[in-house]
Formats: structure tokens, sequence, C-alpha cells
């Protein structure tokens, strides 16, 4: 339990731990419960609630979004490791996908604080025309400060993930960030190119 406490104030001591003693045994279950965090966002996002149930939006994102969340994770981590090779990483795809889990660990914590709003809130989050303002006290007195919460473990995932890329490629701080942002702007330039082409033919 030493590395769920300590991650949060000495992330580089523990990515470097978990990458030389190469310790994969929490690897799998944490990118499974990040998939489920990440596809009930995207259920807020899409206002899901206005077509399903709440038990359907539920079941979906555990289901779907655990075993789809952590194949998308697999697939990041082999993206940032082939565009890492560019910038001369020393990395490799394993290694990347265990600091990534590791720093998921935030996620999860935010996925914990989403129980008891939905508990209180109900389907209300996925819905597009549901205002909190219009709700009672007890459902704003616990969907704020949670909202809050998960914004500040949302930034703090992204900066863990910096942290971790950095520690296995052995890259600066800056370019880590080049290393994550790299694979989503291939992929963008990649749809440029793509729709470019097919309007010229």
């Amino acid at each position: 339990m030493g590395i769920f406490t300590k991650i949060w104030f000495s992330p580089r001591i523990v990515f470097r731990h978990v990458n030389d003693y190469c310790q994969d045994e929490f690897v799998k279950p944490l990118l499974f419960l990040a998939g489920i965090s990440r596809a009930f966002d995207r259920a807020s996002i899409k206002d899901l609630g206005d077509t399903m149930s709440l038990f359907g939006i539920c079941a979906m994102c555990i289901l779907v979004g655990g075993f789809l969340g952590w194949i998308a994770y697999y697939i990041y981590a082999l993206a940032i490791n082939w565009t890492g090779k560019w910038l001369k990483g020393a990395g490799n795809t394993a290694s990347i996908l265990r600091v990534m889990a590791y720093a998921m660990i935030t996620s999860v914590a935010a996925l914990v604080l989403l129980i008891p709003q939905i508990i209180i809130c109900g389907n209300g989050l996925f819905q597009s025309d549901w205002d909190i303002l219009e709700e009672g006290l007890l459902a704003n007195l616990v969907f704020w400060p949670f909202w809050f919460l998960e914004v500040v473990l949302g930034i703090w995932t992204i900066v863990l993930l910096i942290i971790g890329v950095s520690e296995v490629q052995k890259f600066s701080i800056w370019k880590s960030i080049l290393n994550i942002l790299m694979p989503g702007l291939l992929f963008f330039i990649f749809i440029f190119l793509f729709v470019f082409v097919k309007k010229i033919i």
C-alpha cells in the first residue's frame, strides 16, 4: 500500500521503484478502473442519460468502458513508445504502460468520488437538461466539492503521467510532454492529410 500513498507526494521515486522492479501486479486492475472512470466522463459529456437509464449507463461504463479502456491505454503506450524512439527514449511499451497505470491512481480516486454523486443526483448527471442549481441543498453540497476535487485529480493525473514518462524514457519534463502529445499530433496530421488528399482527388 506504500506505493498508493507515496505516489501522491513522491511520484518520481515511486515510478523509479515500480519500473526497476517491474511491479506489474496492479497494472491491469488500475487500467481497468481508469477505463471505467473515463467511460463515466464520456457518458456525462455525451449526455447518455437522455436516451439510457442509470442502470444501463453504469453497466456499459463498467463492462465496456473497463475493457475498452485497457485496450486504449495499451495502444496509447505503444504510440508513446513508438514516437519516443524518435526522441531517443530509453523506455519500452511495457514500462510506459506500467507508469501510465500507476499514474491513473488519481483517476481511480475520482471514480470513488463519483459514487456518492450518482447516489444523490441519479441519472441527472448524464442528462443534457439537468441543472444542479435546481436540485436540493444536499445535491449541491455533494456535487460541487466533489466536482472540484475531480478536476484537481484530473490535472494531477496528467502531471503524474508526465513525470512517469519522463522517468522511464529518461527525458526532461518538457521532452516528456512532447512525447505524450506526439501521438495525438500525428493522428490529427494524418486525418488532415487524408481529408486534404480526398478533396483533391
